[in-house]
């Protein structure tokens, strides 16, 4: 005999409650990231820019994140598998959902996120700054002042946070979070679209070359970590993340990876970095094709060629200095005859001699020397002169620094023009500071003139020149 229907109903209920439920026990019980000892693949969550994570002209993936994160992979032998984001509060989200094993993205260690995530390694120390139009008078100097300017941050970023902590200190000031990622708002500040904003002082390092009437107004901090962050039940691979960066491999990838984006950037000048850019929209498209063409026969970088042509004449191909170098590329007269070019003042001549005696000084150093130390010390050669260079890699040996390094190069290049040195190297005395800034110059107009040629097509083809292995080219800013 059947039931009565009443005593189907609490089935029927529980039946229907057990449907409703499990969608979210599913979902609870969802599998995470396996970690990448098992899978052999590190997922990782970064952001488009200058300080994390970018393409090249050449295709390649560079950036500080990127470099950091791979030497760990590499280290474990695993695979990066990299997902891009527009700003910070995606990444976060992503890491949050457990949709990576890590976030490199610049991202500022606070005690709100140790909270949410496992905090992995700090690798930069950084300022957040207030950065307004400098012809924006006056500026804001102290904190009781920001009342009187807008000032608009990434939404869910580490400035609003830190500004909702001002508010709360000091009335009359507010913010406005907006949905555009930081190097987007500092353009917008560039172009008086947004009166102020907040950014990391490596960010703005890096884009006030391309924005030259940015102004730091004010330091909010005094100074704070960046590093990596992973999802808290990834709390093991966070704790070996940070015995690799502490290790000396470790430490080796994080100077390295200074020495190669940050070093170069100087004191900020305005006269010239304002002068870079307005000639990159009035003169360089003049010569774009013959630095193309150049580094199609010669392998060496067309940025590369133009921010050395930059760093000697501005782009003037009738430069003359009082020493008699001449042209767009400042060629002497004997380099000149060496190489065939009869007219200095020729831009074409001259653009293709001053490429074929780069790269020149670039294949005569010993194969032994890595990228992108290889181009620094051929642009030093171009400089001061193979000789004197050879002269500055025997005195390294002797004081027991790497003749392969510019880093060490940097410092034993001015013994040179120290009577302590000189008397014992085989050419002698010579200005041995010069080739170090001189390097270090076309190190900075490249970054900001790479973006310029980014665009444009290599008549090399899609492949980077062998030379070009280890440069940082070209870094993108939104």
């Amino acid at each position: 005999m059947r039931p009565p229907p009443r005593l189907l109903l609490p089935s029927l209920a529980g039946l229907l409650a057990a449907a409703l439920l499990l969608p979210l026990l599913s979902h609870e019980a969802a599998p995470r990231l396996a970690p990448p000892d098992e899978s052999g693949t590190l997922r990782v969550a970064t952001r488009n820019a200058a300080t994390t994570y970018y393409l090249n002209r050449h295709r390649q993936t560079v950036g500080p994140e990127h470099d950091l994160v791979q030497r760990f992979a590499a280290a474990h032998a695993w695979r990066v598998e990299w997902t891009l984001f527009e700003t910070t509060a995606a990444v976060l989200a992503a890491l949050e959902d457990g949709e990576v094993h890590l976030a490199a993205a610049g991202l500022t260690h606070l005690p709100s996120r140790d909270a949410r995530f496992a905090r992995g390694p700090a690798h930069t120390e950084i300022v957040e700054q207030l950065v307004c139009h400098r012809d924006d008078r006056p500026l804001p100097r102290r904190v009781s002042e920001l009342a009187r300017v807008e000032v608009r941050v990434t939404a869910a970023s580490s400035y609003a946070e830190r500004l909702q902590s001002l508010v709360n200190d000091h009335t009359g000031f507010d913010f406005r979070e907006d949905p555009r990622n930081t190097e987007t708002l500092l353009a917008a500040v560039a172009e008086r679209d947004v009166e102020c904003t907040v950014a990391d002082s490596n960010i703005v390092r890096m884009t006030r070359r391309h924005f030259p009437h940015l102004e730091v107004a004010l330091d909010l901090t005094a100074g704070e970590p960046l590093g990596w962050y992973l999802p808290d039940d990834q709390a093991p691979l966070a704790g070996q993340a940070r015995r690799w960066m502490a290790s000396a491999a470790g430490q080796t990838a994080v100077a390295t990876m200074r020495q190669r984006y940050y070093s170069h950037i100087g004191e900020f000048d305005f006269v010239d970095l304002r002068a870079l850019n307005r000639r990159i929209d009035e003169r360089l498209p003049r010569f774009l094709d013959l630095f193309l063409a150049a580094e199609a026969k010669t392998g060496m970088p067309a940025d590369l060629l133009a921010a050395l042509a930059y760093q000697e004449s501005h782009w003037n191909p009738e430069a003359v200095s009082p020493t008699g170098v001449r042209g767009i590329m400042m060629l002497t007269r004997n380099t000149a005859a060496s190489l065939g070019v009869d007219n200095r003042l020729d831009p074409a001549a001259a653009i293709d001699g001053g490429a074929r005696y780069l790269a020149d000084r670039h294949r005569r150093l010993p194969d032994s020397i890595p990228e992108p130390d290889r181009t620094y010390l051929a642009l030093a050669s171009y400089n001061i002169g193979r000789g004197h260079l050879q002269d500055a890699r025997e005195l390294a040996r002797e004081l027991g620094k790497n003749p392969d390094s510019w880093a060490d190069m940097k410092d034993v290049l001015p013994l040179k023009a120290d009577r302590r040195y000189y008397p014992r190297t085989r050419y002698g005395y010579a200005r041995g500071y010069e080739p170090v800034h001189y390097v270090e110059r076309i190190r900075n107009y490249l970054d900001v003139i790479g973006p310029a040629l980014s665009a444009a097509p290599s008549p090399a083809g899609d492949a980077a020149p062998a030379q070009a292995g280890g440069l940082e080219g070209s870094a993108p800013t939104g």
